[in-house]
């Protein structure tokens, strides 16, 4: 049986730049920031130990060389985790590499869609399904045992994943349409697709879906400066939003941006160069 980690304690990295800098980073199991001026290495930190684990499997097998992380439990050999990256990127780069990505790109392309965020849309949204599935099953043995309290509480979270949705996007009219299963939205009385948001509402609703579907397990967020395109308000929020959805997500994240320790996450930030051993 596969053993979960709960979260990463420790990132340790030999040679970040060519033998000149090693990283050991000791993490909290819920919230941790990592910040420092440009060409530091936030990035380069977070994705080397992305890449490692990017290979699938158990992931002490496959580090690259130079990376390590310790988790808890210690002997959990497998993790869930999630990258969420800054940039609305052309969907042109996922045309380099994997075989099969042009099957996968073509209904994106269908829709009307063309960029990387819309590619992840589409792929969330075949995990928003699965994730209904799964709770809709739950539901109903709920049901057949009587536990109409326990049925009530699963419904829940997909209910206040809507709601905030809901609160974010007011300004501009937006609402979830909540009778489809797949994610649309009405505005003025016409349905839009998740492709037709702005680069900003976009950013949010990856973000906020890719940890709702995780459906509370334990699992490690990493984003790679998550502000970019985010209203300064959606920065103050967006931490807590996270949390909200999923207690049981670590948050891994780099940001130049001020507003997203806001509320009260001053004391989760790491400097890079406090995390920097000489060689």
């Amino acid at each position: 049986m596969q053993k979960y980690a709960d979260y990463i304690k420790r990132i340790e990295i030999d040679a970040l730049w060519s033998g000149k800098k090693h990283i050991v980073w000791d993490l909290s199991p819920r919230v941790n920031i990592l910040s420092g001026i440009n060409g530091q290495g936030k990035s380069t930190i977070i994705n080397k130990v992305v890449k490692g684990l990017a290979q699938g499997g158990e992931f002490s097998s496959h580090m690259l060389k130079g990376v390590k992380i310790n988790v808890e439990p210690e002997d959990a050999r497998w993790i869930r985790y999630d990258m969420i990256r800054s940039l609305d990127s052309s969907l042109s780069q996922l045309f380099i590499g994997e075989e099969g990505t042009l099957r996968q790109v073509l209904p994106v392309l269908k829709d009307g869609g063309g960029s990387l965020l819309d590619f992840q849309l589409y792929q969330l949204q075949r995990n928003y399904l699965d994730y209904q599935v799964n709770i809709g099953n739950r539901i109903i043995d709920q049901l057949q045992t009587g536990n109409m309290n326990a049925a009530q509480l699963l419904s829940q979270k997909k209910t206040r994943f809507q709601d905030i949705l809901d609160d974010l996007f007011q300004e501009t009219g937006k609402k979830i349409v909540r009778t489809e299963n797949e994610i649309r939205f009405s505005q003025i009385g016409e349905v839009l697709m998740p492709y037709q948001l702005s680069s900003g509402e976009k950013q949010m609703l990856v973000i906020l879906l890719t940890v709702l579907v995780e459906d509370e397990q334990p699992c490690v967020l990493f984003m790679d400066e998550p502000e970019v395109s985010l209203h300064i308000e959606w920065q103050k929020r967006l931490i807590d939003l996270c949390l909200e959805l999923n207690p049981h997500v670590q948050i891994i994240l780099t940001t130049h941006s001020p507003a997203v320790i806001m509320n009260g996450w001053v004391d989760a930030v790491t400097e890079v160069s406090d995390i920097t051993l000489a060689p």
